[in-house]
């Protein structure tokens, strides 16, 4: 009878740290460039009358691993004190389909998708930039800024959201200051103007992962150079792309890359000083594979988990 090890959030967070974790999304970012990797679209389901959505999202490394994340996004949750995404992410063996390991989706989603937003910046932004700004105060604010400083030290960080206040009294104070924004908010309407951006700054667009929500104006869209995590991705769910696709501001040309391309020299990212970056990060389910094989790889060797016969 084959085991299966569990992995709660405790230990998937420790054996996660930021550092591990940024190595590995560059890694397979580079690897889904190369297209050594399969990611197709995810699936959400939203049962009507329902204020919480499920989403599926699969992925297989060639000679490796199948993976499926399950979560259910509750946005409720954030005034319950809980994380929004609440889920597992199941990795099976990629030849018999054999169960190998159930981790903990809340961690495996915080500590990816900032590790994600930290490669993205450090890629695009100006060399000497000096002040970072993160809008929003969730569960995803503490991760990402521990992952900027693992990339970049920062003279100077500012936080700001709707319902807790650090050295920015308002968004457009915070981002005004900025050469960096990092917005990682539930907001459904825009919190970043382009009249608020100084020239060269770069912003890293993580909070908004559905076509009916948005952090960015439209105009902001159309005047920044936009990377993204996948095209195919951007295309369907991105309320960030999408509203200004609809005012005729951009269309599928105004993707200048996917960060993985990037990553491997395929594509410039940034190619001036004065030049206005956008990188919108929606998440990927090989993002979610890397994290979890990594885990799994230093549970086994170090023996934690549970280990059960399924």
């Amino acid at each position: 009878m084959p085991d299966v090890r569990i992995l709660d959030f405790e230990q998937v967070s420790r054996l996660l740290p930021m550092d591990e974790c940024i190595r590995a999304m560059e890694e397979v970012l580079a690897a889904l460039a190369r297209d050594e990797l399969f990611n197709p679209l995810r699936r959400a389901e939203r049962p009507p009358g329902a204020s919480s959505l499920m989403g599926l999202m699969t992925a297989y490394r060639a000679g490796g691993p199948y993976a499926l994340k399950a979560v259910v996004v509750a946005p409720e949750n954030a005034a319950r004190g809980l994380d929004p995404h609440q889920g597992t992410v199941t990795l099976f063996d990629g030849v018999t389909g054999i169960p190998r390991a159930i981790l903990n989706a809340s961690a495996i989603t915080a500590i990816r998708t900032a590790a994600v937003s930290a490669v993205a910046t450090r890629a695009l932004m100006r060399s000497d930039a000096e002040t970072l700004a993160i809008l929003g105060t969730g569960h995803q604010a503490g991760p990402h800024l521990e992952a900027h400083r693992a990339v970049h030290d920062w003279g100077r960080v500012v936080r700001w959201s709707r319902t807790y206040v650090e050295e920015a009294a308002t968004a457009e104070e915070a981002v005004r200051v900025a050469d960096v924004v990092v917005t990682v908010t539930s907001a459904r309407e825009p919190i970043v103007e382009r009249a608020w951006l100084k020239p060269g700054t770069h912003i890293t667009a993580a909070g908004s992962s559905i076509p009916t929500t948005r952090e960015l104006d439209s105009q902001t869209m159309a005047d920044a150079s936009l990377f993204v995590d996948r095209r195919e991705s951007t295309l369907n769910e991105a309320g960030d792309y999408l509203f200004p696709m609809r005012e005729g501001l951009i269309g599928p040309e105004h993707i200048k890359a996917e960060l993985g391309e990037v990553l491997i020299g395929a594509v410039p990212g940034r190619e001036s000083d004065s030049e206005l970056t956008v990188f919108k990060s929606l998440g990927l389910a090989v993002e979610d594979l890397a994290a979890a094989e990594h885990v799994l790889r230093r549970a086994q060797a170090e023996g934690v988990g549970t280990v059960v016969p399924l």
